[in-house]
Protein backbone atom coordinates (compact mmCIF):
# COMPACT_ATOMS: atom_id res chain seq x y z
CA UNK A 1 0.00 0.00 0.00
CA UNK A 2 1.06 3.56 -0.49
CA UNK A 3 2.13 5.72 1.99
CA UNK A 4 2.11 9.88 2.38
CA UNK A 5 5.88 11.17 1.66
CA UNK A 6 6.69 14.21 0.41
CA UNK A 7 9.32 14.89 -2.59
CA UNK A 8 11.26 18.65 -2.23
CA UNK A 9 12.63 20.02 -5.67
CA UNK A 10 15.12 22.59 -5.34
CA UNK A 11 15.79 25.04 -7.74
CA UNK A 12 19.33 25.94 -7.44
CA UNK A 13 19.61 29.13 -9.43
CA UNK A 14 15.74 29.82 -9.15
CA UNK A 15 14.50 28.85 -12.05
CA UNK A 16 11.92 26.16 -13.05
CA UNK A 17 13.44 24.97 -15.83
CA UNK A 18 16.99 25.41 -14.63
CA UNK A 19 19.32 22.90 -13.16
CA UNK A 20 16.84 20.81 -10.08
CA UNK A 21 17.87 18.59 -7.00
CA UNK A 22 14.83 16.18 -6.28
CA UNK A 23 15.10 14.54 -2.98
CA UNK A 24 12.24 12.54 -1.30
CA UNK A 25 11.80 11.89 2.90
CA UNK A 26 13.42 9.08 4.58
CA UNK A 27 16.02 7.90 1.14
CA UNK A 28 19.46 8.13 0.66
CA UNK A 29 19.04 8.79 -3.02
CA UNK A 30 18.93 12.01 -5.16
CA UNK A 31 18.04 13.04 -8.75
CA UNK A 32 19.41 15.87 -10.89
CA UNK A 33 18.00 17.23 -13.54
CA UNK A 34 18.97 19.60 -16.20
CA UNK A 35 18.33 20.55 -19.82
CA UNK A 36 20.77 19.00 -22.46
CA UNK A 37 21.50 23.33 -22.92
CA UNK A 38 22.18 23.82 -19.25
CA UNK A 39 24.47 21.27 -18.85
CA UNK A 40 27.87 22.32 -19.89
CA UNK A 41 27.57 25.24 -17.24
CA UNK A 42 26.71 22.82 -14.06
CA UNK A 43 28.69 19.90 -15.17
CA UNK A 44 31.42 20.53 -13.18
CA UNK A 45 29.32 20.40 -10.38
CA UNK A 46 30.38 17.42 -7.61
CA UNK A 47 26.98 15.80 -8.34
CA UNK A 48 28.80 14.43 -11.71
CA UNK A 49 31.96 13.33 -9.91
CA UNK A 50 29.70 10.24 -8.80
CA UNK A 51 28.39 6.87 -10.22
CA UNK A 52 25.03 6.85 -10.99
CA UNK A 53 22.11 5.88 -13.63
CA UNK A 54 20.93 7.98 -15.95
CA UNK A 55 18.21 8.73 -18.70
CA UNK A 56 18.34 10.85 -21.80
CA UNK A 57 14.89 12.02 -22.81
CA UNK A 58 13.92 13.75 -25.91
CA UNK A 59 10.55 14.61 -28.03
CA UNK A 60 9.14 12.48 -30.55
CA UNK A 61 10.65 12.74 -34.23
CA UNK A 62 7.31 12.87 -35.86
CA UNK A 63 3.53 13.70 -35.07
CA UNK A 64 1.77 11.15 -32.81
CA UNK A 65 5.13 9.37 -32.11
CA UNK A 66 6.73 8.18 -28.71
CA UNK A 67 9.23 10.10 -26.84
CA UNK A 68 12.13 8.72 -26.44
CA UNK A 69 14.59 8.04 -23.91
CA UNK A 70 17.88 6.25 -23.41
CA UNK A 71 18.86 4.69 -19.91
CA UNK A 72 22.31 4.04 -18.45
CA UNK A 73 25.33 4.31 -16.05
CA UNK A 74 28.62 5.23 -15.14
CA UNK A 75 30.92 5.14 -12.50
CA UNK A 76 31.37 8.92 -12.85
CA UNK A 77 28.20 10.30 -14.69
CA UNK A 78 30.44 13.49 -16.19
CA UNK A 79 32.61 11.19 -18.22
CA UNK A 80 29.69 9.28 -19.93
CA UNK A 81 27.18 12.40 -20.29
CA UNK A 82 30.22 14.44 -21.87
CA UNK A 83 30.05 11.78 -24.44
CA UNK A 84 26.40 11.70 -24.76
CA UNK A 85 26.70 16.07 -25.68
CA UNK A 86 29.21 14.63 -28.79
CA UNK A 87 27.53 11.99 -29.36
CA UNK A 88 23.73 11.06 -29.50
CA UNK A 89 21.78 14.19 -31.28
CA UNK A 90 17.83 13.24 -29.66
CA UNK A 91 18.09 14.24 -26.30
CA UNK A 92 16.71 17.68 -24.94
CA UNK A 93 16.98 16.73 -21.33
CA UNK A 94 19.18 14.21 -18.51
CA UNK A 95 17.80 12.68 -15.17
CA UNK A 96 20.67 10.92 -13.15
CA UNK A 97 20.12 9.67 -9.75
CA UNK A 98 22.86 9.38 -7.41
CA UNK A 99 22.85 8.06 -3.68
CA UNK A 100 23.95 10.76 -1.15
CA UNK A 101 25.60 8.45 1.10
CA UNK A 102 28.00 6.65 -1.10
CA UNK A 103 26.70 3.05 -0.59
CA UNK A 104 25.70 2.57 -3.76
CA UNK A 105 28.56 1.20 -6.31
CA UNK A 106 29.10 1.02 -9.75
CA UNK A 107 27.51 -2.72 -9.92
CA UNK A 108 24.66 -1.58 -8.15
CA UNK A 109 23.75 0.65 -10.89
CA UNK A 110 24.58 -1.39 -13.41
CA UNK A 111 22.25 -3.16 -12.06
CA UNK A 112 19.23 -0.28 -11.94
CA UNK A 113 20.19 0.35 -15.59
CA UNK A 114 19.42 -3.21 -16.81
CA UNK A 115 16.35 -3.48 -14.61
CA UNK A 116 15.20 0.19 -16.09
CA UNK A 117 15.51 -1.09 -19.78
CA UNK A 118 13.88 -3.73 -19.06
CA UNK A 119 10.98 -1.57 -17.53
CA UNK A 120 10.89 0.29 -20.21
CA UNK A 121 10.93 -2.04 -22.85
CA UNK A 122 8.27 -3.98 -21.36
CA UNK A 123 6.12 -1.01 -21.18
CA UNK A 124 6.65 0.26 -24.77
CA UNK A 125 5.23 3.65 -23.64
CA UNK A 126 8.27 5.38 -24.98
CA UNK A 127 11.26 4.33 -27.71
CA UNK A 128 13.72 2.93 -26.00
CA UNK A 129 17.11 4.15 -28.12
CA UNK A 130 19.35 1.24 -26.18
CA UNK A 131 19.82 -1.07 -28.31
CA UNK A 132 19.78 -3.96 -25.64
CA UNK A 133 18.73 -5.06 -22.44
CA UNK A 134 22.16 -5.36 -20.34
CA UNK A 135 22.46 -8.12 -18.68
CA UNK A 136 21.95 -8.41 -14.63
CA UNK A 137 25.44 -8.11 -12.85
CA UNK A 138 25.86 -10.42 -10.00
CA UNK A 139 24.92 -8.72 -6.42
CA UNK A 140 24.29 -10.65 -3.48
CA UNK A 141 20.78 -11.47 -2.11
CA UNK A 142 21.07 -7.90 0.00
CA UNK A 143 22.71 -6.25 -2.71
CA UNK A 144 19.64 -7.10 -4.41
CA UNK A 145 17.29 -5.61 -2.00
CA UNK A 146 18.89 -2.66 -1.89
CA UNK A 147 19.03 -2.18 -5.37
CA UNK A 148 15.07 -2.99 -5.78
CA UNK A 149 14.30 -0.68 -2.90
CA UNK A 150 15.91 2.53 -4.36
CA UNK A 151 14.45 1.37 -7.63
CA UNK A 152 11.29 1.44 -6.20
CA UNK A 153 11.84 5.51 -4.59
CA UNK A 154 12.88 6.12 -8.89
CA UNK A 155 9.90 4.90 -10.18
CA UNK A 156 8.11 7.15 -7.49
CA UNK A 157 9.91 10.18 -8.84
CA UNK A 158 9.99 9.62 -12.71
CA UNK A 159 6.60 10.67 -13.14
CA UNK A 160 6.48 13.63 -11.25
CA UNK A 161 9.15 14.62 -13.81
CA UNK A 162 7.23 14.18 -16.86
CA UNK A 163 8.73 10.95 -17.29
CA UNK A 164 6.11 7.52 -17.70
CA UNK A 165 8.37 5.48 -19.56
CA UNK A 166 8.89 3.19 -16.74
CA UNK A 167 5.14 2.74 -15.65
CA UNK A 168 3.78 -0.92 -16.53
CA UNK A 169 0.19 -1.07 -15.98
CA UNK A 170 -1.21 -2.52 -13.26
CA UNK A 171 -3.62 -5.90 -12.93
CA UNK A 172 -7.08 -5.05 -12.70
CA UNK A 173 -8.22 -2.74 -9.40
CA UNK A 174 -10.83 -4.25 -7.19
CA UNK A 175 -12.72 -0.69 -6.88
CA UNK A 176 -12.58 0.38 -10.17
CA UNK A 177 -15.14 -0.52 -12.98
CA UNK A 178 -13.98 -3.08 -15.53
CA UNK A 179 -15.62 -0.86 -19.32
CA UNK A 180 -16.40 -2.54 -22.52
CA UNK A 181 -16.79 -1.33 -26.36
CA UNK A 182 -17.88 -3.39 -29.26
CA UNK A 183 -17.58 -3.04 -32.46
CA UNK A 184 -17.34 -4.83 -36.04
CA UNK A 185 -14.03 -7.29 -35.11
CA UNK A 186 -13.53 -5.36 -31.91
CA UNK A 187 -14.37 -6.27 -28.51
CA UNK A 188 -12.34 -4.62 -25.69
CA UNK A 189 -11.98 -4.36 -21.69
CA UNK A 190 -9.98 -2.25 -20.07
CA UNK A 191 -9.92 0.38 -16.81
CA UNK A 192 -10.09 4.42 -16.57
CA UNK A 193 -6.30 5.31 -15.12
CA UNK A 194 -5.16 8.47 -13.39
CA UNK A 195 -2.76 8.50 -16.11
CA UNK A 196 -4.80 7.38 -19.31
CA UNK A 197 -6.81 4.13 -19.97
CA UNK A 198 -5.87 0.66 -19.72
CA UNK A 199 -6.61 -1.87 -22.09
CA UNK A 200 -6.78 -5.15 -21.03
CA UNK A 201 -4.63 -8.26 -22.76
CA UNK A 202 -6.91 -10.22 -24.98
CA UNK A 203 -8.80 -7.72 -25.90
CA UNK A 204 -9.90 -7.32 -29.54
CA UNK A 205 -8.98 -4.41 -31.89
CA UNK A 206 -10.51 -4.37 -35.44
CA UNK A 207 -7.75 -4.74 -37.99
CA UNK A 208 -9.21 -2.31 -40.83
CA UNK A 209 -9.36 1.40 -40.63
CA UNK A 210 -11.94 3.68 -41.64
CA UNK A 211 -10.83 5.79 -44.65
CA UNK A 212 -11.39 9.50 -42.12
CA UNK A 213 -9.19 7.39 -39.37
CA UNK A 214 -6.35 9.85 -37.89
CA UNK A 215 -3.05 9.74 -39.64
CA UNK A 216 -1.59 9.40 -35.80
CA UNK A 217 -3.48 6.98 -35.00
CA UNK A 218 -2.93 4.61 -37.83
CA UNK A 219 0.69 5.02 -37.06
CA UNK A 220 0.02 4.65 -33.65
CA UNK A 221 -1.47 1.17 -34.29
CA UNK A 222 1.15 0.54 -36.84
CA UNK A 223 3.55 1.00 -33.99
CA UNK A 224 2.18 -1.42 -31.44
CA UNK A 225 1.85 -4.05 -34.47
CA UNK A 226 5.78 -4.02 -34.84
CA UNK A 227 6.38 -3.78 -30.77
CA UNK A 228 4.09 -7.03 -30.61
CA UNK A 229 1.56 -5.13 -28.58
CA UNK A 230 -1.03 -5.89 -31.19
CA UNK A 231 -0.89 -9.62 -32.66
CA UNK A 232 -3.00 -10.25 -36.35
CA UNK A 233 -5.84 -12.94 -35.35
CA UNK A 234 -8.53 -13.38 -38.19
CA UNK A 235 -9.75 -9.94 -38.89
CA UNK A 236 -8.76 -8.44 -35.77
CA UNK A 237 -5.58 -7.87 -33.42
CA UNK A 238 -5.50 -9.37 -30.70
CA UNK A 239 -3.60 -7.69 -27.23
CA UNK A 240 -0.40 -9.31 -26.55
CA UNK A 241 -0.28 -7.68 -22.82
CA UNK A 242 -2.35 -4.96 -21.02
CA UNK A 243 -1.21 -1.47 -22.43
CA UNK A 244 -1.90 2.07 -21.55
CA UNK A 245 -2.86 4.94 -23.55
CA UNK A 246 -2.72 8.66 -23.00
CA UNK A 247 -6.58 8.91 -22.78
CA UNK A 248 -10.03 6.93 -22.88
CA UNK A 249 -10.37 8.50 -26.88
CA UNK A 250 -6.81 7.04 -28.16
CA UNK A 251 -7.60 3.35 -26.58
CA UNK A 252 -10.98 3.46 -28.33
CA UNK A 253 -10.17 4.61 -31.47
CA UNK A 254 -7.09 2.00 -31.82
CA UNK A 255 -10.04 -0.76 -30.54
CA UNK A 256 -12.11 0.51 -32.79
CA UNK A 257 -10.32 1.39 -36.46
CA UNK A 258 -12.48 4.29 -36.51
CA UNK A 259 -12.02 8.03 -34.64
CA UNK A 260 -14.15 7.50 -31.07
CA UNK A 261 -15.19 9.61 -28.39
CA UNK A 262 -13.61 7.52 -25.12
CA UNK A 263 -15.78 8.55 -23.10
CA UNK A 264 -19.04 8.21 -24.57
CA UNK A 265 -18.00 4.83 -26.17
CA UNK A 266 -16.47 2.66 -22.86
CA UNK A 267 -19.31 1.64 -21.12
CA UNK A 268 -19.60 -0.72 -17.82
CA UNK A 269 -22.18 -3.65 -17.69
CA UNK A 270 -24.76 -1.28 -16.74
CA UNK A 271 -24.93 0.53 -20.09
CA UNK A 272 -23.10 3.50 -18.15
CA UNK A 273 -21.19 5.49 -20.34
CA UNK A 274 -17.41 6.61 -18.74
CA UNK A 275 -18.66 9.78 -19.14
CA UNK A 276 -21.57 9.10 -17.02
CA UNK A 277 -19.45 7.26 -14.62
CA UNK A 278 -17.59 10.49 -13.85
CA UNK A 279 -20.08 12.75 -14.16
CA UNK A 280 -21.97 11.12 -11.35
CA UNK A 281 -18.33 11.17 -9.40
CA UNK A 282 -18.79 15.04 -8.59
CA UNK A 283 -22.06 15.18 -8.24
Amino acid sequence: MSKATSIRIFLVDGDSDGFRIVEKSNWTGQAVVVSRTQYPDVRKRSEFDQPGVYVLTGPADQAGAKPRIYIGESDVLRGRLDQHVKTKDFWTHLVAFTGKDLVLNKTHFRFLESRLVERATKAKAWTVENANVPQLPNLSQPDVADAEWFLGEMLIIYPILGIDAFDIPEKTKADTATLRINGPAAEGRGQDDPDGFVVFEGSLARMAETDSFQSWLSELRADLVKEHVLAQEGESYRFAQDYRFKSPSTAASVVLGRNANGREEWKAEDGRTLKAIQDAAVS
